[in-house]
């Protein structure tokens, strides 16, 4: 066993955080195919796993916020993301009707 430690640079943190975004994009997307797996193909609801994307996604969000890191536009970008959502969720909705 060694004594020193081991040193952590820049490119060691971009590294990581990089990993983790791709982790996250992983859980997300999987749980949204699931969703609409259960949504459309066996006509069960999908709460439960659309709360895990909401919920993780809004832990990021407020983290990010928190830390003053975000930039000037991103309430623009989340209120259109929003709204788009909405729309194309009500489409859906009477499309299945």
């Amino acid at each position: 066993m060694t004594t020193h430690s081991i040193d952590t640079d820049e490119r060691t943190l971009a590294v990581q955080n990089a990993s983790y975004r791709w982790a996250y994009l992983l859980l997300s997307y999987g749980l949204l195919a699931s969703i609409a797996w259960r949504a459309f193909a066996r006509n069960e609801a999908s709460w439960d796993l659309f709360a895990l994307v909401i919920g993780g996604g809004a832990v990021a969000t407020v983290y990010q916020w928190r830390r003053h890191i975000l930039g000037t536009r991103w309430g623009l970008r989340v209120v259109v993301a929003m709204v788009t959502a909405a729309v194309a969720a009500i489409a859906i909705v009477v499309a299945r009707r």
